[in-house]
């Protein structure tokens, strides 16, 4: 199943849909092979991973799929030795969100034949960008899951970037769950989406089974903007995530000196450890124990959407199938 349009003209893909970074659910080969090997651009979140190890699994990576990839930064997370690494590799793409990244860092990796996306929340952002060479606009709406600084609803956001930017590449992200919302996006101006929670709740993602069977439950009014998870870093806060107990008895951020009993442990790729309550981690299959009730479950509003847990390939299809059906339907004369 194919669907046409700029992106996937220019990097080689049979669908315009992008996966979102997703550090904690992405930071293994498996969902970004699955999604690029579907025709679509897979994400590698790289979150706080060691330079070597990032250059581990990008090998990975490409021992699982011949076809493009992204590696997904958190811009104030991001050190020079993950970019060097990221260059080293010359992996077809390298992302940032959450915080423009510095022109060095373009220049090195559009050096090392590198294409630059960066994901914004504003108009003005969306012009630093372009202005500063970066090649696709990720534009997040309100609805998006996960960090979030947008300042408008997707659909109001992405004509206004399109029109700012143009004849920029731009992405549409926030609350893309099926192929009607993309066919939306399409006929914003914009030339693809880029899609998270979705594709959290799929066999390959690394999220927790009982994160997974949430989406699976939640109703369309289930998600909340807040900044109550990460006290210890507020500059990567709001976060849109699932209403549980600890987001209903704290619908404000509690003051410093309350207490923060460990709620799980979980594991970052070496020893566990504890987790507190109010920490920003998501919960990870295999690796996570506790209350999910206590802890991050990141999603957006399109979270109503989700039916059931499936195949990244499958899904990838069936939004594209009924992009197209939707788009087809009103071209009729």
């Amino acid at each position: 199943m194919e669907l046409k349009t700029r992106f996937t003209e220019a990097y080689g893909l049979t669908t315009p849909i992008a996966q979102a970074g997703m550090a904690f659910v992405a930071s293994t080969p498996d969902l970004p092979v699955a999604v690029s090997n579907a025709g679509a651009l897979g994400a590698l979140g790289v979150g706080l991973m060691p330079a070597p190890v990032l250059t581990q699994v990008i090998a990975g990576i490409r021992a699982g799929t011949e076809r493009p990839f992204n590696v997904n930064f958190i811009t104030g997370f991001a050190q020079p030795d993950q970019i060097d690494a990221v260059c080293a590799a010359a992996v077809p793409v390298a992302s940032f969100h959450w915080g423009h990244p510095s022109r060095a860092w373009i220049d090195q990796l559009h050096a090392a034949g590198v294409r630059v996306f960066e994901q914004v929340g504003t108009v003005d952002a969306a012009k630093r960008a372009v202005d500063d060479g970066i090649d696709v606009i990720v534009a997040q709406g309100l609805e998006a899951g996960g960090h979030n600084f947008a300042t408008l609803p997707t659909f109001a956001l992405i004509p206004l970037v399109v029109d700012a930017v143009a004849p920029a590449l731009v992405l549409a992200a926030g609350g893309i769950a099926d192929g009607r919302g993309l066919a939306a996006a399409l006929m914003l101006g914009a030339d693809g989406a880029w899609i998270g929670t979705r594709l959290v709740a799929t066999d390959e993602s690394g999220a927790h089974d009982g994160y997974k069977d949430r989406l699976v439950e939640a109703g369309p009014t289930s998600t909340v903007r807040t900044s109550l998870f990460g006290p210890e870093t507020p500059d990567f806060n709001p976060m849109r995530v699932l209403r549980n107990r600890v987001v209903d008895e704290f619908p404000e951020p509690p003051p410093a000196d309350t207490p923060r009993p460990i709620i799980g442990r979980t594991s970052l790729g070496g020893p566990e450890f504890d987790v507190p309550r109010f920490a920003n981690l998501v919960p990870m299959r295999g690796v996570t124990s506790g209350d999910l009730d206590e802890m991050p479950l990141l999603a957006g509003q399109g979270v109503g959407l989700i039916d059931a847990v499936k195949s990244a390939a499958s899904l990838i299809t069936d939004i594209t199938a009924q992009a197209k059906e939707t788009i087809s339907r009103y071209g009729r004369e």
